[in-house]
């Protein structure tokens, strides 16, 4: 769970903010560089873009269906377990923040225009054999909150193998 409690506009705010960051961070890294890690053991800047769309995929998801239905109940997904379910780790980099800059448009644009009300939608989460009850701010905080030191992650990646 969130450790900070952020108000529907700094949630907006910050994570309108992620995908123009990585495009800076990333613009002038050749495709080889993308895909390598400045460290053994590291991820590259590829490897953390395929994370950040797993927890979009997944905490993007539980945002949605709060939003299409009323109190949905929905199993819990790790993102971790989620993206050996995808492709995003071999694809290139430029096609994947691509689906990734689209699929947080989309986000965006129905959280722009949910009224203040809906932000408080909930939903059920079946995680590790307990109910817990989450509401769209819920999964948008944390969505924000958890790409803040990836972001940064991403950013010394890019400084280290330049």
């Amino acid at each position: 769970m969130p450790s900070k409690q952020l108000t529907i506009e700094q949630a907006l705010t910050l994570l309108a903010e992620a995908p123009p960051r990585i495009a800076t961070l990333t613009a002038d890294l050749a495709p080889a560089q993308l895909h390598a890690v400045p460290t053994p053991g590291e991820w590259s800047a590829s490897d953390v873009l395929a994370h950040l769309r797993a927890c979009a995929d997944v905490w993007g998801g539980h945002i949605l269906a709060m939003i299409a239905e009323d109190a949905p109940t929905r199993r819990g997904v790790n993102p971790r377990t989620w993206i050996t379910k995808t492709d995003y780790l071999e694809l290139e980099f430029r096609v994947s923040f691509r689906s990734f800059a689209t699929q947080r448009a989309d986000l965006l644009a129905i959280l722009e225009s949910l009224p203040p009300k809906g932000w408080s939608r909930t939903a059920t989460v079946m995680a590790w054999g307990s109910p817990i009850e989450r509401t769209v701010l819920h999964y948008a905080e944390r969505l924000a909150l958890h790409e803040r030191p990836h972001l940064k992650q991403i950013e010394r990646i890019a400084n280290a193998i330049q």
